[in-house]
Parts: C-alpha cells; structure tokens; sequence
C-alpha cells in the first residue's frame, strides 16, 4: 500500500461524523504503520557501513545555546546540497530569542548581538532568515516613542550605523537606511546606501562633514550620488555646501576625497591675498610627499605679482622607540616697489630650524640633540609667512647640536661633541662652535678601597682629567659661511686636571682643598712690533704649535648654622627656623710673567709695552699678577611653620620665606689698591602659594670714586658718604596664575619657542600662517571635550601672566630708573565658545605702552574663526581667519591680513 493510499484512506475516516470508538482508531494506527513501513521500505535504500551518495548529510544550524536539525522527509536529490551556514552563528539578546521553524527565521529583540564570520551587528531587533540567507536590522522605539538601539554593522574595518539594514551573509550585499560612518576625520551619513561587494559602496544623498554631530552637523557637503571605496576614496557627483542647513553657491560638479589611514601625496590648495606693497599673491600652495610611515615632506611657495615669492621646505620624521624631529628650511625674496623707483629694494632672508629629540630608553650610553634656529636677523621681524609676535622683541638666537657618549669603564669615560651658534639679531654679530669637542674620566680615588668608606683627608683625595678643543667663528650673518668667515678661525685645546680633598675640623667645619692644573694649546699666536716705517704697531700672526700651563691653590671652610624662633603652637606662626651658611674661601694664583714679551712702541725703542703672545687665543693668556683673595659667603634661608587651615591635619604647614638671601665678597691680599670688591646682595621667594616668583639684588661698594666716575682708593665713609654706596639695584617679579589654580596647566606658546621667542604669551602669541588650523590660545583638546558648567557664568575659565623690572643705576652718581616696565597677558573664556586676550604693558621710563596685541576667538564646533589685532607700535596689524579645523578639509578657508607699513 502506497503513501497515497494510506492518506486517502486516512482523509476518508477524519471527515465522517465523530462516531469514531476505539476500534476505528486502534485500525487507522495499523494501517498507517503497515503503509509507511512499507512505503520506506521501497524508496530508502537499506543501511549499510557508507552511505550512498544519494543521501546528503543533514544540514545544520549552530548556535552558542540551539542546534537545530533539518532533515528532508524523502530525499531525491542526487547532487550534495551545501550547508546553509558555514560557520558558527553566535547571538544574544536581553528579551527574547524566537526560532520559526515554518518561516526559518531567527529573532532577537532588545539589545540584540549577532556574530557571523566576520560581520557584527547590534540592534534593536535582528531577524535572521536562514533559507533566504538574509539578515534584517532595525532599531525599536522606547516607552516615549523615541528611535533608539540603531543597528551597528561591523565588518572587517568598515563600521555602519544606519537607521535600519539588510544584508545577505552569502553575497556579502548590504543596503542600509540612513546610513552613518566614519573614515578618519571624515563623517557620512547617507540616505540609501548599496553595497555591492567587499569593497564597493554606491551612495544616494550623502552628508560629508567633519562634524561630531553628524545627525544635525552645523555644515556638511550634499552629494547626490556617490562611489564610495573603503579605506582609498570617495567619489561624487553635483556637490554643494550646506550650513545650517541653508545651501550655499559654493558647489562642485564632481570631486574625489582620498580616504586612507596611511598619509598620502597630494596639492596643497593655495591661498588669495592681495596687499598693498606687493600686489596679488597666492600664498601656501604646494605639495605634501609622503615618502614612508617615517618621514614626510611638505613644499610650500608663496608669490606675489611684483615679482617676491617664498619657498619653505618641511619634513617630520619619526622611528618609534628610537628618535622624532622635524626639519624647517624657509626662504624669502622680497621686493618693495617697483624697479626705477627710488623707493626700490631687494632682500634676501632665510632661516633654518631643526629639533631632534632621541629616546632615552633607546641607547642609555649614547645620546644625539638637536635645536636649531639660525638665519638672518631680521627674518622674524620681516617674513611674509609668518606672525612671530614674541619673536620679534627677541634679540637672540640660538642652536646647539650635540651627541655624547658614555663608556662604562672604571674610571667612567664621558667625551660629547658639540656644535653651537649665539646670534644677536640687533647687532647681527654671530659667535659659533664648530665643533667643540669635551671629555672627562670620572674621579679616581687612589687612597681609597673600591668599596670603602671615603673619609678622612687622605682617603679623600681625588682626581680628574677634562679636555676641551674649540674651533670658533665670529662673523656677522651678512658673511656667515662664506670664506671670510673662516679666515679669522680661533681654535684651542684646554687640559685640567683638578686634585681634591675635603675633611671635616671639629666635627662642625668643613674644609674642601684643591690643586688645579691648567695646560693650553694653541695652534696660531702674535707677534708685536714697532714698525718705523708707518710709526704704528704692527701684529703678526704666527702659525705653529704653542702651549702655556699654570696652576692655582685654593681651600675654604664652612659651616651650617641652624637657628629655631619658637612662639608657641597655639600661634597662627608656630616657629621660624634660620639656615645661615658662612664660608670663607681662599684661593692663590702665581704669577706666569715669562709668557709676557716686551715690544717697543717709538722709534728709538725706549719705551716698551708688555703683551703676551696667546692674548688672542680663545681662553685667553695666563695672568701676569698673582692673585691671592679670600672671598667671603654668606647664604640663608628663612622658613615657617604656620597652623593649616585644614583642621584635619595635624601637623603644621610648612611655607618658604625667603629662598635665599646671599652676600658676597672678596679681599685681595697682594693687591696694592682697592682691595675689597663690592658687596653683591642677592635674594629671591615666592608668594601666594608659590605662584609668584620675586628675585632681587644689589651692589655696594665700599670705595669712593672721583669726579670723572673712577673708583678711587678711599672709603665712601672717609669721604663723607655712608658705608657703602649703592652702585646698582635690580629687581623682577613673575606672575602665572589660572582659574585651574595650577598656573603650570596654562599652555604654552610652542609656536614661539620654536621661533627663539617665550614659552608663554607674555609678548603675544606666534602662528604660522601657512597652517592656522591651531587655536592661538592653545587650546588642548581635552578640555573640548569637557561639558560646560550648567549656568557657565559662575564658571569662566581664564589665566593672567605678570611680569614686572625694574633696575636701579648709581655707578657714576647719575642716580637714576634705568629699567621700569610691566608686561601683562591675560585670557578668558567669555562663554563656551568665545574667547578673548590680551598683552600689553607700560615703560614706566619711557612714558609709552609696549607692544599691544588683542585676540580674539570663536569656536564653531568643526569650523575656527579668530581676529588678531596690534593697534599700535612699530607692528601695527590685523588679521582674520575663518576655516574648518580638520586636516582633511583645511584648505576650506577664507583669510584677510593687514600689517601697515609692512603690508604683506
């Protein structure tokens, strides 16, 4: 009996009246036993120990807590099926998990989490259809009827959050609603995407912006239809900018956005300007290579219509673990006016700057640095690329270039090779080492075990070696580097080998005693002579190898005094405790005449100068005079213990006085005249809670002078004045404090620093106009991202530097301020996006201000407008600029600078 027969059979009996007794049903249960069995009988084949190929392994669905099995009641098919997944499926869900066998679907509701391969998802609610080999995602609205638990589609390093998706887990297609996703710095939201395949997506109605907001962006870019590659590139069709909203004619008609995590080559878009001196000009524009993960460089140029232009040159590299550096090369030819007229100039500027720092942990024993910043003197007062507020009242510029090394022998070994530049941009006078070469052993301790204790006179003594070889310029930087320079070379080798010992006297007194030996080599000298022909001394310069040696003595004693004020520790001042620390030094130099020579200076030879041949060497010659002074010290500190406010604690705070407050001087035992020099009083402290810094000092001499200003040797008091006679005063305060209350938090002025300039923006802050995307406040980025106060005028964040001279002069009895000024800087956040500063101050001497800068700033979220100000001065100017933050988006800007009489 078929299966046929046995359902028709079966139909018959179910459709008659429910007259059925237990007879019928005991039939119906034997006939349909009896017609399956045979039924299966026909068409399964019997089992043996391998299954016909006919038969296909039951397809299987795995889950972390489900395995299901789907078994076809009759298998016909002679081809094997593939499985329906390939791989284990791993989900969860905070409600509920339904499998529907009729429909093969699987569903997941609140906070659902599905794991497939290499694809995520998290929704709302997840239904997973395993015949149609579909996945469907939505979020769901919560009790307010808000949107919430949007789906969050991962795969590989692609990451979409749209509003609902649908996706085949097969053919790897996607197509999501309201799509949102992010590459680097760049944020999309797209109204329809399609993906095609892995690496390939197909966009309707995108939103680009930078914005953090990206469901309500305050500007983004509509494009209609868009190419999107993960990881390479974006590309669209008709695209305009939106702010707020509001579309603007500022459009496209197609445009590629490079989208990689790696830096890639690429235009740097210029920018327009137009100035009064120079005519139209493009500034910034050039080209960005990037060469490898480890270095950079960025060509810049700037050009203007009467013919000036500019090119900069920059490079960053890095290796991790190992060292970081950048590299800045500028130049500059400027032309005023036009050729023919008499106001016509050419000038040719330059500046180099170069940093390079190496990890400490990288090689202990050796150690490279750099600081470079060299070049012509009035680059920062003069570049047309740069605002260097700070650095133009800089005077000095400085580089150094050094590398060290250590050998761990016994004794240590220590050499550095050195290269350094000092350069005063008023003088343009350039002082330069290249190179200087110093090398030390460490102390050696010959009366002393390696381990033993080192006390005692003998055991004590100890000895060095130190070397130093210069090679030193003096030029101007009119000539720096051209031969001339080099024709007045000045080079030498100093040897020292310092002999030492210290022991203590009457337990108290410490008495340190050392033999110094100096030896000098030289490789040029002079020779003086009278020349009768032209009646004038003639110097002669003498190459060849010459050296001289001296050596001095010198010991001391000293003591440490303590001195303990008790007034009792139920007083605000509990105690104040004295540390004076006297000594008295004395040091001994012979005299070393026999390196002096004698030359006549008339014509009869009569008359005869002393003059010393090494006298132009770069430590100069021995002493001719023996010197036998004892000096004179005097240190103290002043301390106080003060009950604390904080009636928790119970010990007592402890505050600083006085810093220091030192005297000094010495007396001359050989010399015939004036043998005590002046009195030197120096002394600092800080106030409110260390955040003022005040040092102060003085010199008195006891000696009157005559009527053309020299000292003479007679007593200021036997002359009718007092004691002493104050011949110089000086004094300088600094100020930093902020609404942080650590004035250590305020940022720093790095652009500045860089430029030779101050840390801070006492003098006014520096940018470089060729990337303005920084805040000229300096702004860190974590306080961005801070939220603000609830009513946030109870909170204005702010910071204030002060700084305060003054010098006092009396050398000549001319009695009078020759110093006394006052510098202020101060910040404050009007609100949360608003920020406005200041620096100024006033010459008290001259009776004017000083220079002047205002800032102000606006943060509009992705985009930066600011507006710089000097109103008065040599440097009168204004500047503003209004661009987006992002890197990626920068050349999106608009810029306009004024700078008077030096209009750029």
């Amino acid at each position: 009996m078929t299966l046929q027969k046995v359902s028709h059979i079966f139909t018959k009996i179910a459709l008659k009246p429910l007259r059925t007794n237990l007879f019928h049903i005991v039939l119906l249960a034997t006939f349909l036993t009896l017609a399956t069995s045979k039924a299966y009988s026909q068409e399964v084949p019997k089992k043996t120990n391998s299954l016909p190929k006919t038969v296909k392994e039951n397809p299987t669905i795995t889950t972390e807590e489900t395995t299901l099995k789907l078994q076809d009641t009759i298998i016909k098919d002679t081809l094997p099926k593939k499985a329906v997944l390939t791989d284990i499926v791993r989900r969860k869900s905070v409600d509920y998990e339904k499998v529907n066998q009729k429909n093969k679907t699987l569903t997941l509701y609140n906070k659902a989490e599905l794991y497939y391969q290499d694809v995520e998802l998290k929704a709302g609610t997840i239904i997973m259809n395993y015949e149609k080999k579909e996945v469907y995602a939505k979020g769901i609205k919560d009790s307010l009827g808000k949107y919430t638990q949007r789906p969050v589609f991962k795969q590989g390093a692609t990451t979409v959050e749209p509003d609902s998706i649908r996706f085949n887990y097969v053919t790897k297609k996607v197509l999501t609603y309201n799509s949102r996703s992010q590459e680097g710095e760049l944020n999309y939201i797209a109204e329809v995407a399609k993906k095609e395949n892995d690496s390939v997506y197909f966009l309707y109605r995108t939103k680009f912006t930078t914005s953090e907001d990206i469901d309500n962006p305050e500007y983004y870019f509509l494009a209609r239809k868009a190419k999107f590659v993960p990881g390479k590139k974006v590309v669209v069709g008709f695209t305009n900018l939106y702010i707020a909203d509001v579309p603007t004619p500022i459009a496209v008609p197609f445009a590629f956005f490079p989208m990689t995590s790696t830096s890639q080559s690429g235009i740097i878009i210029p920018t327009f300007q137009d100035t009064n001196l120079r005519g139209y000009s493009l500034q910034n524009g050039g080209y960005y290579f990037a060469l490898s993960d480890n270095y950079d460089l960025t060509f810049l140029g700037d050009y203007y219509t009467n013919g000036s232009y500019a090119l900069r040159f920059e490079s960053s590299y890095a290796k991790r673990y190992r060292f970081n550096g950048n590299v800045n090369v500028r130049f500059e030819n400027q032309i005023t006016s036009e050729r023919g007229f008499p106001d016509y100039a050419r000038t040719k500027l330059y500046n180099i700057q170069w940093s390079h720092t190496q990890d400490g942990k990288s090689n202990p024993n050796s150690r490279f640095s750099a600081s470079v910043n060299l070049g012509s003197s009035t680059y920062f007062q003069n570049s047309l690329n740069q605002v260097n507020q700070g650095s133009r009242l800089n005077n000095t510029l400085s580089s150094s270039v050094s590398y060290s090394k250590t050998f761990n022998t016994v004794p240590q070994v220590n050499i550095a090779v050195t290269a350094t530049h000092s350069q005063n941009t008023q003088t343009k006078t350039i002082n330069m080492t290249l190179p200087t070469f110093t090398g030390s052993v460490d102390r050696i301790f010959p009366f002393a075990s390696k381990d033993g204790v080192k006390k005692g006179f003998i055991k004590n003594i100890n000895l060095q070696y130190n070397v130093i070889a210069e090679n030193r310029f003096v030029t101007t930087d009119s000539l720096f580097f051209k031969p001339e320079m080099f024709k007045n070379a000045q080079n030498g080798i100093k040897h020292s080998i310092p002999l030492s010992t210290n022991f203590k006297v009457l337990k108290y007194f410490s008495i340190p005693v050392s033999v110094n030996y100096n030896e000098v080599w030289y490789l040029k000298t002079i020779e003086k002579s009278f020349d009768r022909s032209t009646n004038a001394v003639v110097t002669k310069d003498v190459n060849g190898f010459d050296a001289f040696r001296t050596y001095n003595f010198s010991t001391g004693v000293g003591t440490t005094i303590y001195g303990t004020f008790n007034f009792g520790e139920d007083k605000k001042i509990q105690s104040i405790r004295h540390v004076v620390k006297p000594s008295v030094t004395y040091s001994y130099t012979p005299s070393f005449e026999k390196y002096y020579d004698t030359y006549a200076t008339d014509a009869s030879g009569t008359m005869r100068t002393e003059y010393s041949r090494f006298e132009k060497g770069i430590y100069g010659a021995p002493g001719k005079s023996m010197s036998n002074v004892l000096g004179f010290t005097l240190a103290n500190t002043f301390e106080a213990k003060v009950t604390d406010k904080d009636t928790t604690k119970t010990e007592p705070k402890k505050i600083m006085l006085l810093n220091n407050l030192n005297f000094s001087t010495s007396y001359d035992i050989s010399a015939d005249s004036l043998r005590w020099a002046p009195l030197r009083v120096s002394g600092g402290t800080l106030l409110f809670k260390e955040k003022m810094n005040v040092n102060f000092g003085a010199t008195f001499d006891p000696y009157a002078i005559n009527n053309a200003g020299r000292r003479i040797n007679k007593f200021n008091i036997d002359n009718g004045g007092s004691l002493f006679r104050m011949t110089s005063a000086n004094m300088t305060m600094n100020y930093s404090i902020t609404s942080k209350g650590d004035s250590n938090e305020k940022d720093n002025n790095e652009q500045g620093k860089r430029n030779g300039g101050r840390e801070d923006d006492l003098f006014g802050s520096s940018a470089d106009l060729g990337d303005q995307r920084e805040s000229q406040f300096g702004d860190d980025d974590t306080d961005k991202k801070k939220p603000p106060a609830e009513f946030y005028h109870a909170e204005l964040p702010w910071d204030l530097t002060f700084a305060y001279s003054l010098t006092y002069g009396n050398a000549n009895r001319q009695n009078e301020i020759t110093g006394n000024s006052v510098m202020v800087s101060g910040n404050i956040d009007l609100s949360p996006k608003w920020k406005i500063g200041v620096s100024s101050g006033y010459d008290f001497v001259q009776k004017g201000i000083t220079y002047t800068q205002m800032r102000f700033e606006r943060d509009l979220l992705s985009w930066r407008m600011d507006f710089t100000w000097v109103p008065i001065g040599g440097y009168k100017s204004w500047g503003f600029f209004i661009g987006i933050k992002s890197g990626i988006l920068s050349d999106i800007k608009w810029e306009k600078r004024n700078n008077g009489n030096n209009n750029r």
